[in-house]
């Protein structure tokens, strides 16, 4: 059976960003969420997925603001619903902008786990929380594709290759955004490596990576390095409006 993800070398993830990330934050038995602001880092992985294909671009000359190069289906869900809210949008918007409104798209994490049911990588139940409320839960079937990036993502920081996937890279930047590299190294490798995780995250080891997708890495890059800042100044406006409203 034909699944929404193609066949991949070897080396390559086997799964998108966004799907990685998710895989990730997913606790293998309980299927539940680990992470913080998973939402925001999973909007920017879908851009960065976008960039990468250059359906998007960062327009340096108008401020920034992300455009619309190419708006045909690219026959995934999510990233058709990001690039369909990008086209109709009047005014071009900030990356930043939009990684805080694709971030609010309702279900956001559901749909992205959705495909990963599809692919038969992880399964959906509902169970019971405090015997009232259900949850949906999303299980690990096929631990392979999760193998692999972690794999990858320690074979990017470990071994130090010279030729980087910059999907790695954006994978690596992205999750110790949503301080999700815990579930990936030790604490004692976070330490010893953490110059070296630093400068990926930062967008400073691109240099092996063909010039064509240089511009967009960086880009989703800086939305990594950004998100904590703009997390914390969300949830503080949030706290601040709802103590005055009190």
């Amino acid at each position: 059976m034909q699944t929404h993800n193609q066949t991949h070398n070897s080396n390559q993830l086997q799964v998108k960003l966004y799907e990685a990330l998710v895989l990730l934050a997913l606790h293998d038995e309980k299927g539940t969420t680990e992470g913080w602001y998973i939402e925001y880092t999973v909007a920017a992985a879908v851009l960065a997925e976008l960039l990468m294909m250059n359906r998007v671009k960062v327009n340096a000359d108008n401020k920034n603001k992300l455009e619309v190069i190419d708006a045909a289906p690219t026959g995934d869900l999510v990233m058709d619903e990001v690039l369909h809210k990008i086209a109709t949008k009047k005014r071009p918007d900030t990356l930043k902008n939009w990684v805080m409104a694709i971030g609010h798209i309702p279900k956001l994490k559901h749909k992205v786990a959705e495909q990963l049911v599809v692919d038969g990588i992880i399964k959906s139940e509902e169970k019971k929380v405090l015997w009232v409320f259900t949850q949906k839960v999303y299980p690990e079937v096929n631990p392979e594709p999760e193998r692999h990036l972690r794999h990858e993502m320690r074979r990017l920081i470990l071994d130090k290759p010279l030729e980087i996937d910059a999907k790695v890279a954006i994978l690596v930047a992205l999750a110790k955004s949503a301080y999700l590299l815990k579930e990936v190294f030790s604490k004692d490798e976070l330490k010893t490596h953490k110059e070296r995780i630093d400068k990926i995250a930062k967008g400073e080891e691109l240099g092996q990576i063909t010039s064509e997708v240089v511009d967009a890495v960086q880009a989703a890059v800086m939305v990594a390095v950004m998100l904590p800042a703009m997390m914390a100044a969300t949830t503080a406006a949030t706290s601040s409006s709802s103590s005055s409203g009190c």
